[in-house]
């Protein structure tokens, strides 16, 4: 049975918002680590945004698609280093 487009962009929308809440960055902000994790932040930051713009254009696809970028920029910084994590959390493929 396919997925349902409303469900699964709601889904992905919640999970990089929860996942940005959670992630604290390690590194101190001014190192180049630290640089680094801002850099991450603010691209899965831009890309909710993104997604919750197009969602509002009525365009749930390109929204979908920004939510999981976003949430893959900020996954690959967990699984990095930059980012400290909840260990209880299944947000992240750690």
């Amino acid at each position: 049975m396919p997925a349902d487009l409303e469900e699964k962009t709601d889904r992905y929308e919640r999970m990089l918002a929860d996942a940005l809440a959670a992630a604290e960055p390690r590194p101190p902000a001014d190192t180049p680590l630290g640089e680094a994790a801002a850099d991450v932040t603010e691209m899965a930051e831009s890309y909710l945004d993104d997604g919750r713009h197009f969602r509002d254009d009525g365009d749930p696809v390109n929204a979908l698609a920004s939510y999981s970028y976003g949430y893959g920029w900020l996954d690959a910084g967990v699984r990095l280093g930059l980012f400290a994590v909840p260990d209880d959390t299944e947000l992240f493929t750690t």
